[in-house]
């Protein structure tokens, strides 16, 4: 069985596929990958909405009373979403697709409350500005990945380490705590993500033809709408950091 995340299995299920007219198979194609938008759609406004809300209390329930640090709360909320992408991963073919649905929603709206403290950091409008041009940024390149001709396979490892790097980076820049150095991650994580939104739709599209018909294939489109909602959430934040105007 093929794994959802692995960049190799972008081959054609010729079982899957024998016999089906092409027209069939393009309206199954695009059927599937509307449904992946969809649920990732739906996750980035459920986190928007959840975030403007909680927003009035972030500093309270987030926040140390010193307001320098994560209260205890605050490191639960913000490590929880974690924990949930580790158990959808690891779990994915043990879990029902419902359960999957469960803990996408879960993830998005636990996001949503430690995103919330960004509305303490940069001004209203400089979010919007930046959501904006973001999902039109998003748009493009997911486009891309989706009607290029090119593999965009021989990307996909030069991607991962680039985020293990900012990852290594970010750690470092806690002890740090240099501004020239956070800049250069953020905008270094905006060509980062923007380089794996086109990666991964590419990857979600050809693993359609792995899982069409079968059970697995809901379960890859809540996991795909996972991977394109971090792909988005991260650009956002990356994109936030490098253009947005603080309070």
């Amino acid at each position: 069985m093929a794994e959802w995340n692995d960049p190799r299995t972008t081959g054609v299920n010729t079982a899957a596929t024998v016999g089906v007219p092409r027209a069939a198979r393009d309206a199954g194609l695009r059927s599937y990958m509307l449904s992946v938008y969809n649920y990732m759609a739906s996750g980035v406004l459920l986190t928007g909405i959840v975030a403007m809300l909680f927003a009035p209390y972030a500093a309270n329930i987030l926040l140390s009373q010193s307001g320098r640090g994560m209260s205890g709360l605050g490191w639960l909320i913000t490590l929880s979403p974690l924990a949930i992408v580790f158990a959808m991963s690891f779990g994915m073919a043990r879990m029902r697709t419902s359960t999957l649905q469960i803990l996408f929603w879960a993830f998005a709206g636990l996001v949503g409350l430690s995103m919330s403290t960004l509305f303490l950091a940069y001004t209203g409008v400089s979010i919007a500005q930046t959501f904006f041009a973001t999902a039109a940024a998003y748009l493009g390149l997911s486009l891309y990945g989706y009607m290029t001709k090119r593999d965009l396979s021989g990307f996909g490892t030069f991607l991962i380490m680039g985020v293990v790097g900012i990852l290594v980076a970010m750690l470092v820049n806690l002890f740090l705590q240099s501004s020239a150095l956070a800049l250069g991650i953020s905008a270094i994580g905006v060509l980062l993500f923007a380089g794996l939104t086109a990666y991964d739709t590419q990857r979600i599209k050809s693993l359609y033809f792995q899982v069409a018909g079968t059970e697995m294939a809901g379960k890859t489109v809540v996991m795909g709408a996972l991977q394109l909602y971090l792909d988005f959430i991260n650009m956002f934040q990356f994109l936030l950091y490098f253009t947005g105007n603080r309070r």
